[in-house]
Formats: structure tokens, C-alpha cells, sequence
């Protein structure tokens, strides 16, 4: 007689991942784990039950009808996985434990880093860790405790705050304007060139920068104001870009312009059940302190 064996809650964890991700190396990036182990998990319950839950293809993993009925029972017991886990987690009741934050490029690095750095001196038994990412993590899912975005969160189950402004301005270095003069907004700065970061379609800073530069040539798209900053202070173009960030660099020369350049809202977010665990009440509260303090750094008048 065949052993019978229950069904391992890991393995259907790694059937949900790769069905809503598509395929093994994401699922892998969002269950934290490594390729080779997702797919040698999935293969070998795919064995044990045999039966093919996804078909292999080149544009990668398909559910097959049988793992897409699974998949809607899975969801459930992930939710309600997830429940419990933020239940507890929420009655925690010391100033201590992981803590894990996630923002977005510049603002994350330059912003949010020495406030966790700061926070973490003081809370010595914090673990901290920040995720820079251009993907919104999932907070419902716990991807992170704590989020920052420009603009407002999509999820209802969120507490959420607006935390700071950031301004915007139009920039070049000293060498651009050497050799390519000062743009002439009357005539959309023909004869110039722009870098644009990519954000998405309502990215108020650069529907800005195509109303001021309709007739200059776009030399760069990016999704990194790194990159952006890197190319202007190269002397190849003219940016958008946040004057907290360049406002201090030396190579680098703010352009009067016809109309302001836009303010941006900051948001922190953090899941309704967990927004009195101490740990997590405790870094909001800093980092609002924190962002107050540098508030005329961030949107100068």
C-alpha cells in the first residue's frame, strides 16, 4: 500500500507563487527563496500528487486548469494565513524585533536610509532592513511593514499619512550651458536635449518637463534619478529632477522657469493591524519628527 503523505502548506505556498507570478525565478524573488528551490519543491509535489499543474512554455509557467481551481482556495488560506500572522505580530509589546521599510530610489537612499540609521542607534534591538524598489510591495502580504511613495496607496486595508513635500526643479550644469546656451521655454527648448525618468503616465515631474521642452530631443528614458543626475552632470542634457537632491551639487545650475516646478506628496503607509505594534509605532513617529526637521530641505520656498 502506498504511505499517504499531507499536503505541506510550503508546497502550496510555492503552487500560488508561481501561478501569480508566472514564473520560477519571481515566485522565487517573492517567497525570498532561490530558483532551484522553488523548482525542485514544485516538481517534487507534482510527483507526489501526480498530476502537471503548470504547463512549461517559453513565455514561461501556465496554470493548468486544475491549478487554476486550486489557486482560488489557495488565496483564501494565504489570507487568512496572513490574518493571524499580522494579528500576532500586532501584539508584540516591546521596542524590538525585525522592521522592514521599503521606498523608492533617490528618496530611499538619501531619505528614508539615515532616518533607519538614525532610528536604529537608538533601538539597538530593531532589526532594520530598507528595500529600495521600483515594484510596490505588498503590505497585506507583509512584503514590508512600513512603505514611503509619492502619491497614495491603492490598498484599503492601509493606515496611511502624508509625511512630506518634495520640489521639483529644472536643471543643467554649468559646462550643458557653455556649450548649448540657456533654453528658450517661448520656443519649447528646440535644440536642447532632456533625460526623463519613467515613472508612469501621471508622473507630475515629467508631464512638467514635456510642457516646459516639447521640441527638445529625448536623449535618455530611465527609471533612475540617479541615472538622470549622473547624465545632466555629465553635461549631455537637461532634467527634472528633485531639488533636495541637486540643489547641493556643485556642477549643477537650477533654471529659472515660466511657472514652478511641481511639489510631490510623500505617503507612509502601514497596515491598519499593525500600526500600534511599538516597534512600528515607534519609527513612524521618529520618522515623522525626522521628515518635519528636514521639511524646508525637501520643498524650499
Amino acid at each position: 500500500m502506498r504511505e499517504s503523505r499531507a499536503v505541506d502548506w510550503d508546497d502550496l505556498r510555492i503552487v500560488l507563487a508561481v501561478a501569480r507570478h508566472g514564473s520560477l525565478s519571481a515566485a522565487a524573488r517573492a517567497l525570498g527563496t532561490t530558483q532551484p528551490t522553488v523548482s525542485r519543491r514544485l516538481d517534487g509535489f507534482e510527483h507526489r500528487i501526480g498530476v502537471k499543474l503548470f504547463e512549461r512554455g517559453a513565455n514561461g509557467l501556465s496554470p493548468t486548469p486544475l491549478c487554476s481551481a486550486l489557486v482560488e482556495g489557495l488565496d483564501r488560506m494565504d489570507e487568512g494565513a496572513l490574518v493571524v500572522e499580522r494579528r500576532i505580530a500586532a501584539r508584540d509589546t516591546g521596542l524590538q524585533g525585525p522592521l522592514t521599510v521599503t521606498s523608492i530610489g533617490w528618496f530611499g537612499d538619501y531619505i528614508v536610509a539615515p532616518i533607519l540609521a538614525k532610528f536604529g542607534g537608538q533601538h539597538r534591538l530593531v532589526t532594520l532592513e530598507l528595500i529600495n524598489e521600483v515594484r510596490r510591495l505588498n503590505l497585506s502580504r507583509r512584503d514590508a511593514d512600513v512603505a514611503f511613495r509619492f502619491g497614495s496607496f491603492e490598498q484599503e486595508d492601509l493606515f496611511e499619512r502624508k509625511v512630506a513635500d518634495v520640489a521639483y526643479g529644472l536643471y543643467a550644469s554649468a559646462r550643458y550651458l557653455k556649450q548649448h546656451g540657456r533654453p528658450d521655454f517661448a520656443a519649447g527648448c528646440a535644440g536642447h536635449a532632456v533625460v526623463m525618468v519613467q515613472t508612469g503616465p501621471n508622473w507630475a515631474p515629467d508631464q512638467w518637463s514635456r510642457a516646459l521642452a516639447p521640441e527638445a530631443r529625448v536623449i535618455l528614458r530611465t527609471n533612475s534619478v540617479h541615472s538622470q543626475l549622473a547624465t545632466v552632470e555629465a553635461g549631455e542634457a537637461l532634467a527634472v529632477l528633485p531639488r533636495a537632491l541637486a540643489d547641493h551639487r556643485p556642477a549643477l545650475r537650477r533654471l529659472e522657469t515660466p511657472q514652478p516646478g511641481p511639489v510631490m506628496p510623500v505617503r507612509l503607509g502601514v497596515h491598519a493591524d499593525l500600526r500600534e505594534t511599538p516597534r512600528i509605532r515607534a519609527f513612524i513617529d521618529f520618522a515623522v519628527r525626522e521628515l518635519e526637521k528636514r521639511a524646508a530641505e525637501l520643498n524650499p520656498v
